[in-house]
Order: C-alpha cells, then structure tokens, then sequence
C-alpha cells in the first residue's frame, strides 16, 4: 500500500492543532478538491464523516470513521468510497517552546492496481499539499509564525 508521511514542527499547541483537523465540517474552506462534509455522528471520541472530493468533472464521496483521542491522535479508518483502502493517523506531540511535532501518515490502496502505478505519483503530491494546507489554516487561525514552522520529514 502507497504512503506518504509528512512532519511538522509548529508553533502551536497539540490542542489548537488537534482541534483544527477535528473540525471535518470546516475542511471545503480550506482543503484544495475538498467540495463538502457531512458529520453524521460526532462525540468526544468516534466521529463518521463523508468527504466529497472534486477535480474539474471528476467527483467522489468519501466514508470514515474518525478516532480521536485528545489533544494527541486522531485516526481516520475508510468506510466507504472509490478506493479499496485510505486510512491516515495524526499524531501530535507537545515540545517544549509550547509548540508542538505534527506527525501525518496516510496510506492508500486504489481498487484498480494499474490506475494505482498511474496515480500513485499524483496521489503523493496531493496529500503533501493537503498537509501544507492543514498548515497555512493553523497560521490563519492562530497566527502566522512561519520562521519556527519547520519540514522535519
């Protein structure tokens, strides 16, 4: 299965952090191909969600079932969708300046294993800029300070 894991090293807290990749409903004003959300249940611990994805005419629904555990990991389980498999975990862990590490995995497995060696490359790039995304929204939301925003990936 393909991966791509993506770390951080930024200069906000793990709660602020986990907070902003908890709020689903908030992810089409600021997630690229990101088209709308629908949380269908939601508690301090399990939340199902649908993700649709867009890209020109292409557009897809994605099921999952999120995990959280507050304010250091969120996990996300595929439900249901256009892949066989995507499952992604967040980890977030305190420094000591207050900041906190973002560790991002995702893993994905296409249904179809030639469409997977085509896309597989555009799936790599996409995810990277979803991570940057999740990035600049913290910046916006609590304040940019991206001279200690570091790549440690």
């Amino acid at each position: 299965m393909p991966g791509v894991r993506q770390k951080r090293s930024l200069p906000y807290s793990c709660e602020q952090m986990f907070d902003l990749v908890a709020d689903v409903d908030r992810y089409s004003e600021f997630l690229p191909w990101v088209i709308a959300t629908r949380v269908r249940s939601d508690d301090s611990a399990v939340m199902t969600a649908d993700l649709v994805v867009g890209f020109k005419a292409i557009r897809e629904k994605f099921t999952s079932r999120v995990e959280k555990q507050r304010p250091h990991r969120i996990t996300v389980h595929y439900v249901d969708g256009p892949m066989r498999d995507l499952d992604n975990s967040w980890t977030f862990r305190p420094r000591d300046d207050g900041g906190c590490e973002v560790d991002f995995l995702v893993d994905f497995t296409f249904r179809n294993s030639v469409f997977e060696a085509l896309a597989g490359q555009y799936f790599d790039r996409a995810f990277r800029k979803m991570v940057t995304a999740f990035e600049a929204r913290a910046d916006h939301l609590y304040g940019s300070n991206s001279s200690s925003a570091q790549s440690v990936a």
